[in-house]
């Protein structure tokens, strides 16, 4: 295979990052490939001293040793694809960090939700290739240096760079073959985003405010019916600004739910139910209430379950990115 991709970075190493770059990791085998991973605490150490233990529901277990796995960014080597897979609430303080190993030929695929996520690695990281993506993946830390997948497509959905809009994304596709992943790519990948953030909103703040699984959502009329109002305020802020959405984008965003395990919990979940743990509540929430205001929308649901989430477990960490 030849391509000029050779040094791949992980940043973050954790359900994402660890299943797309635990299966990346092969490619050590088939060239002078090398993976380098920035994770930290208990997850970091395990993957040092055994490896990343990924189990997927198609394949079982996989040991997954990359080249290099550390949380200090100056041992990264200048890097040809970057795949960013951070809580949105670490995106801030990594992106300073990671600059200087980015460069104008760098590809760089944020596997992260959120319809700003673009905007805010452009206003710290101006050159390289920065292809916008969505994910549909069901996945976990299981306890330190193992990461579990049930559920989901398993694929990257990928779009054209604003700024560099005649690159095509080839040699991803080539890389991601070769470690047995799938890399799509599509014109209309703002649409895309937009309709992944607009299932997963309803769903993470509905399932973090009354700790229910995907199943027990769609089970019950009145978190069913939340859900959908939330789901039909991102609707009409998409609409507001001008994003083409399918007429039939409600009920499909609602009955998506089904493709995961009923007792598959979101992320924001875990990450709200633990007290020790930030949370992406302004991912999901707080861009949607600044959007509104911007459109003139208003959107009751979705400040109410923001305000419902601030007072049973009030942030404390500073201002929200």
């Amino acid at each position: 295979m030849s391509v000029r991709i050779k040094n791949i970075g992980i940043i973050g190493v954790g359900g994402v990052g660890g299943y797309f770059g635990g299966k990346l990791c092969s490619l050590k085998n088939t060239g002078d490939f090398r993976v380098s991973f920035i994770a930290r605490g208990a997850h970091l150490r395990a993957i040092q001293e055994s490896g990343l233990l990924l189990n997927s529901e198609n394949e079982g277990d996989m040991v997954c040793k990359p080249s290099l796995a550390t949380d200090d960014f100056n041992q990264l080597p200048p890097l040809d694809l970057c795949l960013i897979c951070v809580k949105a609430f670490d995106l801030a303080p990594v992106l300073p960090r990671l600059a200087p190993h980015i460069g104008d030929e760098t590809f760089v695929v944020p596997l992260m939700n959120g319809i700003d996520i673009d905007s805010r690695i452009r206003k710290v990281i101006k050159n390289g290739i920065l292809f916008p993506a969505c994910i549909s993946l069901g996945t976990k830390i299981q306890n330190p240096g193992r990461v579990l997948q049930r559920g989901g497509d398993c694929y990257v959905l990928s779009g054209p760079d604003p700024l560099n809009p005649g690159i095509k994304p080839d040699e991803i596709v080539r890389v991601f073959e070769a470690a047995k992943l799938e890399f799509r790519w599509t014109p209309g990948i703002q649409s895309e985003i937009w309709k992944k953030f607009i299932f997963i909103s309803g769903y993470a703040l509905v399932s973090a405010a009354f700790n229910k699984t995907l199943g027990e959502i769609l089970e019950d009329a009145e978190t069913r019916k939340t859900t959908e109002k939330i789901i039909s305020e991102a609707i009409s802020i998409a609409k507001g600004l001008g994003v083409s959405l399918p007429a039939d984008i409600a009920p499909k965003s609602l009955l998506r739910a089904h493709a995961f395990p009923p007792e598959t919990q979101t992320s924001f979940q875990r990450d709200f139910e633990r007290s020790d743990k930030m949370d992406e509540r302004d991912l999901y929430a707080g861009s949607m209430i600044r959007l509104a205001h911007d459109l003139g929308i208003e959107i009751p649901e979705t400040k109410k379950f923001f305000e419902v989430l601030e007072q049973r477990k009030p942030w404390r960490w500073g201002t929200p990115n």
